[in-house]
């Protein structure tokens, strides 16, 4: 049975580790942008594309949040929930997580020239 399930942007090789880092370590199941059915797709915010996206069966996490929540359910994060759900008490806590999240996702061209796997839907230019 799954945690959740991961959706990400399938054209992008550093995405694709990140949700591969995920897949290989958890119960959680990835699906990419390309490959979302008509049930998910409705569960997802209008603007999906601009961001990563963790859904269970109760919640819709997006950005920071989704990456968070990924990695929670894998082996190495769940040493560091307790330490999460106590910061996840400050606003200033969710201001930071979506500020990094942006940071990296905005510069994903240059993090997948380190750790990038060939994704799925690829175009050709998996620079992001």
């Amino acid at each position: 049975m799954s945690d959740g399930t991961l959706v990400y942007d399938d054209d992008c090789g550093f995405c694709t580790w990140c949700a591969d880092f995920v897949r290989t370590r958890s119960d959680v199941d990835i699906v990419g942008f390309s490959d979302l059915d008509e049930d998910l797709l409705a569960r997802l915010p209008e603007d999906y594309e601009s961001c990563s996206h963790f859904v269970t069966e109760d919640e819709v996490y997006s950005c920071g949040a989704s990456i968070e929540a990924a990695l929670a359910r894998t082996g190495p994060g769940e040493l560091a929930r307790p330490a999460v759900e106590f910061l996840n008490q400050f606003d200033d806590y969710e201001r930071l997580r979506e500020r990094a999240y942006r940071r990296v996702a905005d510069d994903r061209s240059r993090w997948g020239k380190y750790l990038s796997k060939t994704p799925p839907a690829s175009t050709g230019d998996s620079n992001c």
